[in-house]
């Protein structure tokens, strides 16, 4: 039997929390949520974790300066950080690439999009 795929999950929405973890935990992936950037840094901190997914739009601790936080520290730098969210302009989407995302997932989005996204990443870790 494989190890657990464990993700991260930081959002402040508590449909999309919810949505998002009862797909993916159909799945077997391990699902745990933050509700703002700063509870998003210190999970990541202190779990194991293979995916990130992220909104930019947080209470406390914006995505995007919780994304820089994560890549510049060694014990966070390379799990992947996929940021969900609303924002669709460019500039958004620059600035989060930027800062060091692995990709930008815009909502609304398909369950089949973070379906396989979780599946190319676990064939990665094999």
């Amino acid at each position: 039997m494989s190890e657990p795929f464990h993700i991260l999950l930081v959002e402040d929405e508590p449909v999309i929390r919810e949505l998002v973890s009862s797909m993916l935990s159909e799945d077997g992936v391990e699902v745990t949520c933050a509700v703002d950037g700063a509870e998003g840094l210190k999970l990541a901190k202190s779990g194991d974790f293979q995916l990130v997914l992220m909104d930019v739009v947080l209470p406390k601790l914006d995505g995007i300066t919780t994304l820089r936080m994560l890549k510049a520290d060694p014990e966070t730098a390379d799990i992947p950080i996929y940021m969900l969210t609303g924002r669709t302009k460019k500039t958004d989407v620059t600035a989060a690439m930027a800062a060091g995302a692995d990709g930008y997932i815009h909502k609304p989005f398909r369950g089949a999009e973070l379906m396989d996204l979780v599946e190319r990443l676990r064939q990665a870790r094999r």
